[in-house]
């Protein structure tokens, strides 16, 4: 009976074991690599295949860069100093900057100005990207930041730019006039007002008024010019490829044809042809008197080009939304243009976030391409005025090098903010 009785009391525990700390391969890096690098034997093959073209790309760079040469006056200079040893001619970037920069006719006294017009960009966009951060009247500064970034860039007269805002401004009132009655009316009526105050100007005698020192746009050139160039080709293309979008699914057949025509004629034609024709042939569709330089003819054609293939990608954000969303547009008494701005086209902008900043990032890679055409931007500059020179004639990975980086900076940069802007915009609920 007591055996009984004492083998029917449980056992207690009245302390703990101390804990054990888990194995190596389930804590740290170790456990990450065992996930992600060591998860099968194949996986394990090419990480061990990756870490060796890594080892052997490093080994051939790494020396190189360490070794490199930043004060000299030429390239044979650089390779005495190397004495046969392995390592980059980076002087030619400390001696050539400012014209890998601004381009090699640009005078170096003004270079404030264009650096200047840099600096603001970034102001003026600010509001525009980050609308929740930075106050609403800076927008202000957005609109007139055209204005101001051709006087400082150019000079002249402060009333060419002056005039040009007021024909935009004319545009505005002419567009908010006519919208009512028609979106296409007043859209495109205010962009001819505007048009014709800009070129009124060509005709005033003007240049001697208010004016600093005029920076003639043939002297224009180096990384400023692709900046130049992508900043305001890409700004253009956007609305111009939103128009051409609606019209291509306009109920009028008149102005649903001619844009398509004008999109499937664009997209069939590489944009080295246009360069071309905006290089030779764009001056015969302008005015006999009228002087036109090439860097405004190469942003109409780089606009048309881009402008073509945003509005296919904004066709095909239209495309995905649901019939139900212009019915609400319709159910609620709003007109075409309302309907547009406040339903449809905020969704479908959304969705054609990761195409528009595809073509803004292949348009901007390709404002390289006007070197052909005589041109002296980044890559002009340094196959042109730059190996030329007798001091730094087959130097090429390093100029090329740094040329890549430059434009490496910039697109990736453009592609972090899309992919931002891409999570603050994810409302739906999944």
């Amino acid at each position: 009976m007591s055996d009984t009785h004492q083998q029917s009391i449980g056992f207690v525990r009245d302390s703990m074991l101390p804990q054990v700390a888990p194995p190596l391969g389930e804590t740290g890096i170790f456990k990450w690599m065992k996930a992600n690098m060591f998860s099968s034997i194949a996986n394990g093959a090419l990480t061990l295949a990756a870490l060796a073209a890594i080892y052997y790309l490093l080994s051939g760079v790494l020396p190189w860069l360490l070794n490199g040469v930043w004060q000299a006056d030429s390239i044979r200079e650089c390779r005495e100093i190397l004495d046969g040893k392995v390592g980059g001619c980076f002087a030619v970037l400390a001696e050539r900057w400012n014209q890998l920069l601004f381009g090699f006719k640009y005078p170096s006294e003004l270079y404030w100005r264009p650096t200047l017009a840099f600096v603001l960009l970034f102001v003026a966009i600010a509001p525009v990207l980050f609308r929740k951060v930075f106050p609403a009247q800076m927008l202000w500064f957005s609109a007139l930041y055209p204005f101001v970034a051709y006087f400082l860039i150019w000079g002249g007269s402060v009333l060419i730019p002056l005039f040009a805002l007021l024909g935009f401004v004319l545009g505005y009132v002419f567009y908010s006039t006519f919208v009512a009655r028609s979106f296409a009316l007043g859209s495109f009526g205010g962009i001819l007002v505007a048009m014709a105050v800009w070129y009124i100007t060509g005709f005033l005698p003007i240049e001697g008024v208010l004016a600093t020192e005029a920076v003639a746009s043939r002297d224009m050139g180096g990384f400023m010019l692709n900046l130049i160039l992508g900043t305001v080709c890409v700004s253009l293309s956007i609305p111009f490829g939103i128009a051409l979008a609606l019209g291509r699914q306009s109920d009028m057949l008149i102005i649903k044809w001619i844009c398509v025509v004008f999109i499937e004629f664009i997209r069939g034609v590489p944009l080295i042809t246009l360069l071309f024709v905006a290089s030779v042939m764009l001056a015969y569709f302008f005015p006999p008197d009228a002087n036109i330089d090439l860097i405004l003819r190469v942003i109409i054609m780089i606009t048309m080009f881009a402008s073509a293939y945003i509005a296919e990608v904004i066709r095909g954000g239209l495309a995905a939304l649901p019939t139900g969303q212009y019915e609400a547009g319709d159910s609620l008494g709003l007109d075409y243009a309302q309907k547009m701005r406040l339903i449809v086209l905020p969704q479908a902008l959304k969705i054609s976030i990761p195409g528009i900043v595809n073509v803004a990032v292949g348009l901007f890679k390709d404002t390289t391409l006007v070197s052909v055409i005589s041109m002296f931007d980044l890559v002009g500059t340094i196959r042109g005025p730059v190996q030329a020179s007798s001091e730094w004639n087959g130097v090429y990975w390093e100029l090329l090098g740094s040329a890549a980086l430059l434009f490496f900076v910039v697109c990736y940069g453009i592609s972090q903010y899309s992919q931002w802007l891409e999570r603050q915009l994810q409302t739906d609920h999944r």
